[in-house]
């Protein structure tokens, strides 16, 4: 078996070499790309799943059909450490002077960067490496409150205006888009709630965890009619088999079906997973077909690889505390959580245990799917936690 030619691409939003059982993510987002240039109202997507589901190679593959549908695009990944103004400046700058490069004079966009520069000195963000030509001065009193949920509508009503007025449109595609900020999320929400409003072209294709359906209903009651939230899990057993089967057929390659068993049972059918042992059986193959043996000798590989990687990168930004808490969880099972069987388990209150509970949400560990449940947001990361703290002894 040729290394160079494995066909397996395990890594944070690598492209699989087959990308299957999304077909109907992509036809939503083609049906609402065509609707808005059409100025048609359409709901907008946040894609919400676990991790190692393949939402942010999904995104990926939804921004490649938002340029061919001739889409001007922006794409940010959100997180802890900067905030929403501060990602989105410079994409909007880019945006704004590639639409002034088109043929043709335009008010709006010129209209477009001034609202832009309003907006900075409105919420006096630093952004680096930003000059605006001297001639371009900021519109006065639009944008520029200092009013987050105020401004960025006004600010996105000037670029979509300015894109319309080209003739275009414009894709805003926010990958972990859960760890804005209350505020951010809001603002958000309705600055795209002005879009549909005044049926202008700029549209949000977003990716998160399971939590962002509750934190977007919570910021505004009305985002369900601003947004689709499609829930993308793991692969079914056929989808999973076509992961596999397709990609090493090319090279005249084939899985025993007692190998691609058990892949399936390993991965659960999560697609991040499926790259990891499909690559390391690759390699351990000495022929076709890949086997079960083939299969059970590369699984103590990619156990110690994503134990080393995967879950290891998680499991170390977590105090004592946290830790403890979901070796807790992982005491009880994969599945979702009473936070009062796990209060049991460690032999605290439950009320004790709720800034920790926080905290792990915050970091993106868990979520609470339903009232007083908590299940983990990475799949097989039980597993994990029982390889980690092996002496852990629950308190019953």
């Amino acid at each position: 078996m040729d290394h160079i030619k494995n066909p397996f691409s395990p890594g944070a939003g690598s492209p699989p070499p087959e990308l299957v059982g999304r077909d109907h993510i992509l036809e939503k987002s083609k049906v609402l790309l065509g609707r808005v240039l059409q100025r048609r109202s359409e709901k907008s997507l946040l894609l919400v799943g676990l991790r190692g589901v393949g939402k942010t190679v999904l995104l990926n593959e939804v921004e490649r059909i938002t340029r061919e549908a001739g889409y001007h695009t922006i794409t940010l990944e959100a997180h802890e450490d900067k905030s929403l103004a501060a990602l989105l400046t410079p994409h909007l700058r880019r945006l704004l002077f590639e639409l002034d490069r088109m043929e043709g004079l335009s008010g709006k966009v010129r209209r477009g960067l001034g609202v832009l520069k309003s907006f900075i000195g409105g919420i006096k963000v630093k952004v680096a490496e930003i000059e605006f030509g001297l001639d371009i001065e900021p519109e006065r009193g639009t944008a520029d409150s200092g009013d987050l949920e105020v401004d960025l509508a006004n600010l996105f009503i000037a670029v979509a205006e300015a894109a319309q007025d080209r003739g275009t449109a414009v894709a805003l595609l926010i990958d972990e888009i859960q760890y804005l900020s209350e505020k951010e999320l809001s603002a958000l929400i309705m600055a795209m709630h002005k879009m549909q409003q005044r049926q202008l072209p700029l549209v949000l294709l977003g990716a998160g965890l399971p939590i962002l359906t509750r934190l977007a209903g919570e910021s505004k009651s009305y985002a369900e009619r601003l947004f689709e939230f499609p829930v993308i899990g793991p692969l079914s057993s056929a989808d999973a088999t076509k992961a596999l089967q397709d990609p090493v057929m090319r090279d005249s390659v084939k899985f025993s079906a007692d190998a691609i068993k058990e892949i399936i049972r390993l991965t659960q059918g999560y697609p991040y997973f499926i790259q990891e042992w499909g690559y390391q059986s690759w390699n351990h193959a000495e022929r076709s077909p890949i086997s079960l043996a083939d299969v059970q000798e590369a699984t103590a590989v990619v156990t110690k690889r994503l134990d080393a990687n995967f879950f290891r990168v998680r499991f170390d930004r977590l105090t004592p505390r946290e830790k403890e808490y979901l070796r807790a969880m992982a005491h009880l099972g994969a599945d979702t959580q009473r936070t009062g069987d796990i209060a049991e388990v460690l032999g605290v209150k439950v009320n004790s245990l709720g800034p920790t509970r926080a905290n792990l949400i915050n970091k993106g560990m868990i979520y609470s799917p339903t009232y007083g449940d908590v299940a983990f947001t990475v799949p097989l990361f039980d597993e994990f936690m029982r390889r980690a703290m092996p002496k852990f002894v629950a308190h019953k």
